[in-house]
């Protein structure tokens, strides 16, 4: 087993494919969630539904990243997501990621990842038998997120916004 000092693992009830952060709620009133959420529904509703292949994990940046394709497929949703941001708050907030590839991470570097092996994380997962995961993107997911205080990435869920103008399951 290798030894993480520097990152914080993600459970496995919160791990996520993130597709934006876009500010702060405690700075976002409900008029302008609810007009936000009323722009992707009508966006995402042009979307059909798809397959996202998450592959084994690799040592990114800043995370334990499980890759995500097809790539063009997710971006699509990124841009709804960011046009119906910028479409209602302008640019008080800035828009994370700047530019998307979609991913589920396993693990995060916290304020001590300098001190992660990168290169025994490398080596450990070069001996790990694991195949690529098809999930079904069928709906948005409108969460509040935060850090709990463990360095664990929490959140309560908001609204749910489904794919094709299907019923969200």
């Amino acid at each position: 087993m290798v030894s993480t000092p520097g990152l914080n693992p993600v459970p496995a009830q919160w791990v996520h494919v993130t597709v934006l952060h876009a500010g702060p709620q405690s700075e976002t009133s409900d008029a302008d969630l609810e007009a936000v959420i009323g722009k992707v529904r009508a966006a995402a509703a042009a979307v059909a539904p798809f397959e996202l292949t998450l592959f084994p994990p690799t040592v990114g940046t800043v995370a334990l990243e499980c890759a995500g394709r097809p790539g063009a497929a997710a971006r699509r949703l990124w841009a709804l997501t960011a046009a119906a941001t910028r479409e209602v708050m302008g640019e008080r907030f800035t828009l994370i990621p700047a530019a998307y590839y979609p991913h589920a991470s396993l693990a995060y570097a916290g304020p001590e990842g300098h001190l992660a092996d990168r290169t025994g994380l490398k080596v450990a997962l070069s001996d790990v038998e694991a195949v690529p995961v098809t999930v079904h993107a069928r709906t948005l997911s409108l969460v509040s997120q935060w850090h709990d205080g463990t360095s664990q990435i929490v959140w309560e869920h908001l609204a749910s916004v489904p794919l094709g103008g299907a019923n969200a399951r």
